[in-house]
């Protein structure tokens, strides 16, 4: 079995704050997960260690066979949350797709023929083709979370992380987000990894769930791994799953008391 990810007794924190500790962790080639947990659990931190841009104090992380240090440009396409990009900066949907050229070739500041060619045809495909030469800060939420899936997705990695891609979008832009990661994965085998706090989309469309809490909880099947017991490792308090028809429904079971809205 070929493992995309490997993380062997990682050890990361930030000056004298431990994140996770001793994190073992596999992630076959292939795979379509998502990791859940709790807002500061670590996730994010987890991602950058993979990414290789969060250092370890301890431990080995490998990249298909590669220390995340020396993993080939292109390997991995990585789209950050929507939240923490400047849509003031004043570049088009299309010149945000080219960026992820110029991130691993590049030295000249313009495209050739061949590659804006490749452009187009990476955005019909996710349907952004009609909105390529409008400025970022002008088109929707959906078709921003798609121009930086094709900004990641130009140079064909074989890995593609994605930090909280659903957020911050409205149901239907989630199911269709997360269906186009599916097709990508089931079609050209792209190996995809990403954090949500949306556990009833995950339940709804990946095939694997990587449970996370400054450390790994439980990973498998989101009918194996959605239960009770899991879930309130993970999250804390009490959890409820109903499942109807194949699909689950979760919920916390504590009830809001009014005026705690907001709080």
């Amino acid at each position: 079995m070929t493992l995309a990810i490997q993380l062997d007794d990682v050890t990361v924190g930030y000056d004298d704050k431990l994140i996770f500790s001793r994190l073992k962790l596999d992630i076959p080639a292939g795979r379509f997960a998502g990791i859940v947990g709790p807002t500061g659990s670590g996730k994010t931190t987890l991602l950058k260690t993979i990414l290789g841009t969060q250092p370890c104090f301890a431990g080995r992380v490998s990249v298909f066979g590669h220390r995340h240090n020396k993993v080939p440009a292109g390997t991995i396409g990585y789209v950050p949350q929507l939240e923490s990009v400047d849509w003031t900066f004043p570049v088009t949907v299309e010149q945000v797709i080219l960026m992820g050229l110029y991130a691993n070739s590049h030295i000249w500041p313009w495209p050739s023929r061949a590659e804006r060619a490749a452009v187009e045809e990476l955005a019909k495909r996710l349907g952004i083709h009609d909105c390529l030469h409008h400025h970022i800060i002008n088109v929707s939420g959906g078709q921003r979370q798609r121009a930086f899936l094709a900004r990641a997705l130009i140079s064909e990695p074989k890995l593609l992380i994605l930090d909280e891609p659903t957020a911050g979008v409205d149901i239907k832009t989630q199911h269709d987000v997360l269906h186009l990661l599916g097709d990508l994965n089931a079609d050209e085998g792209i190996t995809i990894l990403l954090t949500t706090h949306d556990l009833n989309a995950i339940a709804s469309h990946l095939p694997w769930v990587v449970c996370f809490n400054n450390g790994l909880v439980a990973q498998g099947k989101p009918r194996d791994i959605f239960t009770s017991s899991i879930l309130t490792r993970t999250f804390g308090g009490d959890i409820v799953i109903v499942e109807y028809e194949g699909h689950f429904l979760i919920a916390n079971s504590t009830p809001l008391h009014i005026g705690e809205a907001g709080h």
